[in-house]
């Protein structure tokens, strides 16, 4: 039991544990974007900022990279703007953050360039709410912090896509990720992880409730990462652990959960993920 709660903190740890500093107007990412005919933005936590373990942030792959890609299919000019933030929740991303916006926070930022460029974004990403309920692991999980912690994030969620409804131009597709279940992996530590597993799988559900009534406010697109993900999957496969069920062996092969004890995803599970909101693109 103590090794399984000691995963279980650093799990959670891992989630807000990466920094980031983010480039500003003036950075790379807009000095090379200035003849853009159409754009696409980016906002969210470490996940939108493609932030993998020991490497730190890449905010032009991850994710976020594979849809501008898919993008241009459609859209061969479109550009990048991701103002994402590493470790941001709901609540940081409206207000003061790890990271550095001229407007003042990460909602700001990306309201102001979307009154700028009205007519020229296709399309808005975000994915945020995970790290807000991660203060609710102490030293497992208290579901009463825990179901406070997602009315948190549908408030806010629902107040930030209606900012940045208010901004878009008519034709502006906005697509909300949900979020996979890293913590799944806990089934390999043994019965109090399979235990703690089947947990961590009702908030991973209360969570992306929430994250599909907000986006439903303003009219967003939900990509069904959880489903992707295979999150509800418990069939048994045969791995390098043994037969364990089919979610639990998709979190090993598309996070570095099993491995490093980091929830971020992998080159694999990015690919999923951006294949995920390819599959809504409009």
């Amino acid at each position: 039991m103590r090794r399984t709660l000691t995963l279980v903190i650093a799990c959670f740890l891992a989630l807000v544990a990466p920094s980031a500093a983010y480039a500003g107007p003036g950075g790379d990412q807009g000095k090379a974007a200035q003849n853009a005919t159409s754009w696409y933005l980016a906002l969210g936590d470490s996940l939108a900022a493609g932030y993998q373990p020991g490497v730190g942030d890449d905010r032009t792959g991850g994710y976020v990279g594979g849809v501008l890609d898919a993008l241009q299919e459609t859209a061969p000019k479109a550009k990048l703007r991701n103002i994402s933030c590493s470790g941001a929740t709901t609540t940081s991303l409206m207000g003061t953050d790890r990271c550095a916006y001229e407007a003042g926070s990460q909602l700001a930022e990306g309201v102001q360039f979307l009154k700028a460029h009205k007519s020229k974004v296709d399309l808005v990403t975000i994915d945020i709410g995970a790290n807000d309920v991660t203060p609710c692991a102490r030293p497992v999980i208290d579901f009463t912090c825990a179901l406070k912690a997602v009315g948190t994030v549908e408030a806010n969620l629902t107040k930030t896509l209606g900012e940045l409804r208010a901004a878009t131009g008519p034709d502006t597709q906005i697509v909300v990720l949900n979020y996979y279940n890293p913590f799944l992996a806990l089934w390999l530590t043994g019965t109090a992880g399979q235990t703690a597993a089947g947990a961590s799988s009702v908030l991973q559900g209360a969570l992306n409730a929430a994250v599909a009534r907000a986006a439903a406010t303003a009219g967003a697109d939900v990509a069904d990462v959880a489903t992707a993900f295979r999150s509800t999957n418990t069939t048994p496969v045969t791995t390098a652990y043994g037969p364990i069920p089919t979610n639990v062996a998709t979190i090993c092969a598309w996070t570095w959960m099993c491995t490093k004890s980091d929830i971020h995803a992998n080159d694999a599970g990015y690919a999923v993920l951006a294949s995920t909101v390819a599959a809504r693109l409009e």
